[in-house]
């Protein structure tokens, strides 16, 4: 009897150790510092997020989340909050395009082994137990396929993975021509994950103490572009020459190259034909970035609207400041076609505005 009430004393202890998660008081405290009024959605996942770490650190195993939304409602906030406050070294937070380039990468590096998706995760996400998984989206039927696999890897492995998508999983891959053939990661994701929805009204990218955290949001959105404005703001002339620039193995262009800042043409980086991989390694040279003359990208192919979406993601990932110029208002601008232009049109919302009628920007 004696034995049996101290084993019950010994598991109520561990129990309460448990029940004091360290998600829920990190997120309290956080949303406070910040000024947040948590939405009832986030609050709905902070619950998840708070169960699966008992588990965790009970050695149970724990179910994988996938967190979704429209854009700027919270999910990638949630994200590096749970990482932050996970009380596990063997964790990774990982953003989608600069995850699968280094997969590709290894895939081929390896392309000789019996499975170099094995490999190359080996490598990737060695001893790591929990991978929080950003900005997931598909669009490529070759990563479509690709995610299939990566996906049946990471739960054969137990891991746990946060992913945050702006879609449902029913909503990823929308082409028709190709949706059918990603059912069985939906089917999967499904099974294998938790399906929340983080919704609000408000979009706290808008939010003042949303804007002065990071260094993309120091940036600007300057229009019309005048010979003024530039020689006011230190841009370059409209009609600067091209000149080469090597990033890795290719050769692009670029229009001044100074230090750890760069400039672009609009042109040089989304009509030519550049992939993630080389903004992700312009990312590790230069800082400051310079993109002049931004189109009304509804007149803009899908391909290279899609580049353009690509290369807000990469520099908004990587907290890299930008300067943007184009001719008409930036709303006006961002009309498209291409599915993810909520997510750039938000991003790019939060950067200053420097136009005719805006007094001056330093």
């Amino acid at each position: 009897m004696a034995a049996r009430s101290l084993i019950r004393r010994l598991f109520a202890k561990k129990t309460d150790t448990l029940d004091a998660s360290p998600i829920p008081a990190f997120f309290q405290k956080k949303a406070a510092q910040q000024g947040y009024t948590l939405s009832a959605g986030q609050t709905s996942a902070i619950n998840a997020l708070a169960r699966e770490t008992q588990r965790l650190l009970a050695g149970q195993p724990a179910r994988s989340l996938y967190l979704h939304g429209p854009v700027g409602r919270g999910k990638s906030w949630l994200l590096d909050g749970f990482f932050q406050a996970l009380p596990l070294p063997e964790k990774q937070r990982v953003h989608f395009h600069d995850f699968f380039a280094r997969l590709h990468q290894g895939m081929f590096r390896h392309r000789q082994q019996s499975d170099a998706l094995a490999v190359t995760l080996d490598e990737l996400l060695a001893g790591c137990r929990v991978l929080c998984f950003d900005e997931f989206h598909v669009h490529d039927i070759g990563d479509a396929m690709l995610i299939t696999r990566l996906f049946k890897a990471l739960f054969e492995r137990g891991v746990l993975v946060l992913v945050t998508s702006n879609y449902p999983p029913e909503g990823l891959l929308p082409n028709p021509l190709y949706h059918e053939r990603f059912k069985p990661v939906i089917d999967l994701i499904a099974a294998r994950m938790d399906v929340l929805e983080v919704s609000s009204p408000q979009d706290f990218r808008s939010l003042p103490q949303a804007q002065s955290t990071q260094r993309f949001t120091t940036g600007k959105y300057v229009w019309p572009g005048t010979a003024n404005q530039r020689e006011v703001l230190g841009l370059p002339a409209a009609d600067c020459p091209a000149q080469p620039l090597a990033v890795g193995n290719r050769q692009l262009r670029c229009r001044r190259e100074q230090g750890r800042s760069i400039a672009f043409t609009f042109n040089d980086l989304c009509e030519q034909l550049t992939a993630v991989m080389d903004y992700l390694l312009l990312c590790q040279d230069f800082d400051h970035w310079i993109i002049d003359g931004l189109p009304h990208l509804a007149e803009c192919p899908i391909a290279v609207q899609q580049r353009f979406i690509n290369l807000v993601d990469v520099l908004y990932d990587k907290d890299k400041h930008l300067i943007l110029i184009g001719e008409q208002p930036l709303e006006h601008a961002l009309h498209g076609q291409a599915i993810d232009l909520a997510r750039t049109a938000s991003r790019l919302g939060q950067l200053q505005q420097a136009n005719p009628q805006a007094a001056p920007v330093s």
